[in-house]
């Protein structure tokens, strides 16, 4: 037997490891073929359906050409030719996708199905998530940022706005996109069955750190939803160490609550994230960083090298041991 050339094994071996690497991120927290909700699940049953569609095509157009190329290679009658041209070019198409077409009308009705419990309303800003929780009979929202949670077992309805250029809110996990547009609300529900940390992403190019706008997404069970949403109620709680009482002064001799809320403290300004319990989230900077001490005070010290044109200001100026005691600070709002 003869050996393949080595630049074909090459080709072949290379194929093989990119086809393994795609294969790989199927299963991943940010992944639409690793469905969390009853959403994505019908999505992704799409996906395959049309997937199928577009094989049985493939296969049929490209099974004409093989049999009229290398099978029966004679002339064929005018009367045959016209029948393949027909049934194969133009008949099996149209009985193809009129199926696709109509599976797909069919499912679209149940991705605009109104929420039955919870409320939330998020406001895309640049470059991060306004989030505020109106549950059922509440006259004033629970408000956090950058982080999303939300109960198994129940379609939530999320109300969608955007503050100077258009978002789109995609958590691939758990549903499909939807656009947020300045001045216009939008609206979708996503009903989440599988508790566990997912993630999601601004879909529509937004500006400079639209790359750096991403979102943490926890599935809850039900009862445990309402206990952490009951503690995001709360004021933030006090600094318990003396690093930590130290940046709290530093927050407020900086000024940073002109801009920052803290629940239960003198820091009430609206531009940035609310800041009550972010020492509790998994992420900040909108998923920029983690959450460790050195992340908080990477962030505070350079969160414009962090994260381009966040209007944010840096606070390089503090010493790093200031940088530390305000990192202190923030971790501990829980």
């Amino acid at each position: 037997m003869r050996a393949r050339p080595a630049s074909t094994a090459t080709r072949s071996a290379v194929v093989s490891l990119l086809a393994l690497a795609v294969l790989a991120g199927c299963e991943e927290r940010q992944s639409v073929l690793a469905p969390g909700g009853a959403d994505a699940r019908v999505l992704g049953e799409l996906f395959w359906v049309m997937l199928a569609g577009a094989v049985v095509l493939w296969l049929a157009i490209n099974g004409l050409f093989f049999y009229v190329m290398n099978i029966n290679r004679a002339a064929l009658s005018k009367r045959f030719a016209n029948g393949l041209i027909v049934g194969g070019g133009i008949g099996l198409p149209v009985v193809v996708l009129t199926a696709l077409l109509v599976y797909g009308l069919s499912i679209m009705p149940d991705q605009r199905a109104p929420g039955d419990g919870l409320t939330l309303r998020v406001t895309g800003e640049q470059w991060w998530w306004r989030v505020e929780y109106w549950p059922d009979g509440a006259t004033a929202p629970i408000i956090a940022a950058n982080e999303i949670r939300l109960p198994a077992g129940s379609r939530s309805e999320i109300v969608l706005n955007a503050a100077r250029v258009i978002h789109s809110f995609w958590i691939p996990a758990l549903g499909g996109k939807m656009d947020m547009f300045p001045g216009r609300e939008t609206r979708m529900s996503l009903e989440p069955e599988v508790p566990g940390q997912y993630r999601g992403q601004c879909a529509e190019f937004c500006g400079a750190s639209h790359a750096l706008m991403a979102f943490e997404v926890v599935v809850m069970e039900p009862a445990a939803f309402d206990d952490w949403l009951a503690a995001q109620a709360e004021p933030a709680a006090p600094p318990d160490s003396a690093a930590g009482e130290r940046g709290q002064a530093l927050f407020a001799r900086e000024g940073c609550g002109a801009c920052h809320t803290v629940r239960g403290t003198d820091a009430r300004g609206a531009v940035g994230p609310d800041l009550t319990h972010v020492g509790e989230r998994h992420s900040i900077g909108a998923g920029t960083l983690g959450t460790t001490l050195e992340d908080f005070a990477a962030w505070v010290a350079h969160a414009g090298d962090i994260k381009p044109e966040v209007e944010m200001p840096a606070y390089s100026h503090l010493s790093r041991d200031e940088q530390t005691d305000l990192a202190q600070y923030l971790k501990g709002l829980k």
